[in-house]
């Protein structure tokens, strides 16, 4: 296994977003959405085989959004999403302020894996509900 920073590709991204059931998009969109983002991390299995990323976006101190978690299904469960959140949190907590604030997206039924990291779930007694929006170039919603 080995793991690569800050060299996520459009085609890796493509690839593994096609595992689950994420949104697909254009390559152009993918390539500035990586160029724009803080820091990426994708891992290869032993044959390179792109097997699981994520991304994070944000203002690099005060807001970071975790993004694109994804490990193939067939490796999941292998501790691979663990090393990518790992180094993820890191990256973060080396150049976050304190009490950054630190978000993101489960798919359903994968909230028990972020909350190991200390994530919580919405809504709580504290906080709302996370909510989220998909926009259509030249389209009201």
């Amino acid at each position: 296994m080995r793991i690569v920073e800050n060299n996520l590709t459009p085609n890796i991204f493509t690839s593994l977003r096609k595992t689950g059931p994420f949104k697909s998009y254009q390559d152009e969109d993918i390539a500035i959405a990586i160029k724009n983002s803080l820091y990426t991390i994708y891992v290869l299995d032993d044959s390179e085989k792109p097997i699981g990323m994520a991304r994070v976006v944000g203002d690099g101190r005060i807001a970071f959004f975790i993004k694109d978690v994804v490990v193939i299904p067939e490796n999941q469960g292998r501790y691979i999403g663990t090393i990518i959140m790992e180094h993820v949190l890191a990256y973060i907590k080396a150049h976050c302020c304190d009490d950054a604030y630190v978000g993101l997206m489960s798919t359903p039924h994968k909230e028990g894996f972020y909350e190991k990291f200390g994530f919580l779930r919405r809504p709580n007694d504290e906080y709302g509900a996370g909510m989220i929006m998909y926009v259509s170039k030249g389209a009201s919603k």
